[in-house]
């Protein structure tokens, strides 16, 4: 791949991450509408937080009211972080009833109530002349970056395509065709096919695409089987073409160690995997197919070098979060990054990259960590704490990964480079 070739990537890489989730956007709506076949009184029973049908999606399991002022308290189908339903107070205004109302939630259990500060829902009523009942839904918040408005907006989407069927049929069906393994396979083919230019358009061009997305595939299936070691029965793994993969958990994160187990088991998964994959390219070498031995050689060096790019000590990169959960204090996380950022570049330098390219890498990542600083989601409570023991097993796990993967693509650069 020419340096053009990577600049592009690496440029276009980083741009999308900016416009994804940085960019700041202010106050915006999201409003759709749609006509769906039933009675306005109907509806209302559904989407009226305290209306008989307000169940109909399984995300209200009870509701009830504070106050005689549009206060009240729902209880949500969604797991908190100690695996309870999530208890969530708002407000309703601007009741037209049968018609309109407005929503402001006021605080829930699982997120910090910054997170509401500026969020309002509103829904809308309007009888249609050929029958049937006009839906009009709006979501507004302050947004920074385009993936939580995009979100939104096909979540609302979702919601009025939902509704009908559950008019229809009488039943709410959970998911949606984004989530859907199918389609999961088919972003998972169109991210390999939108990687094959960068590689060159032929087979071999086509071969590395493939191989770079089954190492992305690899990484967060690791995340995804952390999840669920830890409790989270929900836990799936969407990919996002061009961007990679992402795993998601079915709660909230309960704590440190949670964080950090989960942010290494990408990594730590695929440790697994290479020195398999090195044993399984020396045997075929040594029996003569040398072109088996040099795919399997090409996939444990993808598979090393993608998991040790992300131990990368950057705010979302998962070396970033595993050290933020185990050191103590800003002293002992400054030198744990500096040593574990020198220890990835004497790595480089070992395996043949040239000292521009390195620093070129390492203003990357900066710039990374830059544009993702700050942008978790607070939540309510504090994370319990991480105990002595556990600090120490995840120390020494995330060297011990850190080791193989290093290993991997030493021995990867060797074979392929030489």
């Amino acid at each position: 791949m020419s340096p053009f070739v990577i600049a592009v990537l690496v440029a276009s890489n980083l741009g999308l991450i900016f416009l994804l989730m940085r960019v700041p956007l202010g106050l915006r709506t999201v409003r759709l509408s749609r006509v769906v076949a039933a009675d306005r009184q109907r509806l209302w029973q559904a989407l009226w937080p305290l209306g008989k049908d307000a169940g109909w999606s399984g995300e209200i399991l009870d509701a009830r009211a504070l106050d005689e002022a549009g206060l009240v308290a729902v209880t949500l189908s969604w797991e908190g972080r100690d695996g309870r339903p999530i208890e969530r107070k708002a407000i309703l205004g601007d009741v037209v009833p049968g018609r309109s109302f407005s929503m402001r939630v006021l605080e829930d259990t699982a997120l910090d109530v910054s997170f509401w500060a500026d969020y309002r829902e509103t829904v809308e009523l309007a009888d249609e002349v050929a029958g049937g009942t006009r839906v009009t839904l709006g979501r507004t918040d302050r947004y920074r970056g385009l993936a939580f408005l995009i979100y939104r907006y096909f979540a609302t989407r979702r919601e009025l395509a939902k509704l009908q069927h559950w008019v229809v049929s009488g039943r709410y069906s959970r998911g949606g065709w984004f989530e859907h393994p199918l389609s999961q396979i088919g972003f998972a083919v169109l991210s390999a096919l939108i990687l094959w230019p960068f590689f060159g358009l032929n087979s071999g061009g086509l071969a590395l695409a493939a191989i770079l997305t089954s190492a992305v595939a690899l990484h967060e299936l690791g995340h995804m089987a952390a999840f669920r070691l830890m409790g989270h029965n929900r836990a799936r793994m969407i990919f996002i073409p061009l961007l990679g993969g992402i795993a998601i958990g079915g709660r909230p994160y309960d704590s440190r160690f949670e964080v950090a187990f989960v942010a290494l088991m990408g990594a730590g998964f695929s440790a697994f995997l290479v020195p398999p994959l090195i044993a399984a390219s020396a045997r075929a070498g040594g029996e003569g197919h040398r072109l088996a031995a040099a795919l399997l050689a090409t996939l444990a060096g993808f598979v090393a070098l993608f998991n040790i790019a992300n131990l990368m000590p950057v705010w979302k990169f998962d070396g970033g979060q595993v050290l933020r959960q185990i050191c103590p204090g800003p002293v002992v996380l400054a030198l744990a990054s500096f040593s574990l950022l020198s220890g990835l570049l004497a790595l480089g330098w070992r395996a043949g990259f040239s000292s521009g390219f390195l620093l070129a890498a390492g203003a990357i990542f900066a710039v990374l960590s830059l544009l993702t600083v700050g942008s978790g989601v607070k939540p309510r409570h504090e994370l319990k704490p991480i105990g002595a023991v556990d600090r120490l097993a995840i120390a020494a796990a995330l060297l011990a990964v850190f080791a193989i993967h290093g290993y991997g693509v030493l021995w990867a650069s060797a074979r392929l480079v030489a």
